[in-house]
């Protein structure tokens, strides 16, 4: 089995093309297993799709599906258009959460994301107040003076409960925030998360903590860039994605 692997600010995905839906739980697993398979934080399966360059299935590393993951669809549009899946610098794709249009620049991708839902602003949980957002998979955000500390049982204890994503954000400035994120499906703190980013950035902004287009530091550091256009009401997610290999695995 030919898979490619790619790297989006330290969120790390396999990419396999395939002709038919179908479950693939197991196969995740096995693949992004870090001792034992490639190693990743999830599997995304490319798919024809009659409407839209493609659709995607998206694995957890535990194998566990998810609608939406902000850093893997700037990953898918780059990974289409190698392809030649997607042309033009142009990539619109079909997720569990909805259509995502993305353009990529070399390796420079910016991702239109799906529309998000605030669920509540009012969470009291371990002494301070975490909004509940829906940014194509839910997310608990606290913004706290810094993320240098992140109890990560608390963390495991709010994903469990909640059912959602955990992430603590610190505002440096107007223009600059830091992220740090537990997610549910890996069950620990990743590198980045691109819809734990813009979750932040959506609490940030409605909160007038920040600008409307800012810069993002996850716990990789590298540099992620967020902003919310007012005339077209949409959140864009950009920055740097880079294919690190591409293997034949051994059934």
């Amino acid at each position: 089995m030919t898979v490619t692997k790619y790297s989006a600010s330290g969120n790390d995905f396999i990419f396999i093309i395939r002709k038919k839906k179908k479950d693939r739980s197991k196969l995740a697993k096995r693949l992004c297993h870090r001792q034992n398979g490639v190693g990743a934080d999830g599997l995304v399966v490319v798919m024809p799709h009659a409407e839209h360059d493609f659709e995607w299935d998206f694995y957890n590393a535990d194998g566990s599906r998810a609608t939406m993951c902000g850093n893997a669809s700037r990953a898918a549009a780059h990974f289409a258009i190698e392809k030649g899946i997607s042309t033009d610098g142009e990539s619109e794709f079909l997720t569990g959460a909805g259509v995502i249009k993305a353009s990529v620049n070399g390796n420079y991708v910016t991702t239109d994301m799906t529309k998000p839902i605030i669920l509540s602003q009012e969470l009291e949980e371990y002494g301070e107040t975490w909004w509940f957002i829906d940014t194509g998979v839910p997310h608990l955000i606290a913004i706290r003076e810094n993320v240098d500390e992140f109890d990560l049982e608390q963390a495991a204890d709010l994903r469990k409960r909640f059912n959602a994503n955990v992430n603590i954000c610190s505002i440096e400035d107007e223009e600059t925030m830091l992220v740090r994120t537990f997610e549910r499906g890996v069950e620990d703190e990743t590198l980045a998360c691109g819809t734990g980013m813009v979750a932040c950035f959506i609490r940030a902004n409605n909160e007038t903590l920040v600008n409307d287009n800012i810069k993002t530091l996850p716990k990789s550091g590298e540099e992620l860039y967020i902003s919310y256009e007012e005339d077209e009401d949409v959140y864009r997610f950009a920055g740097q994605v880079k294919k690190t290999f591409v293997a034949e695995t051994v059934d």
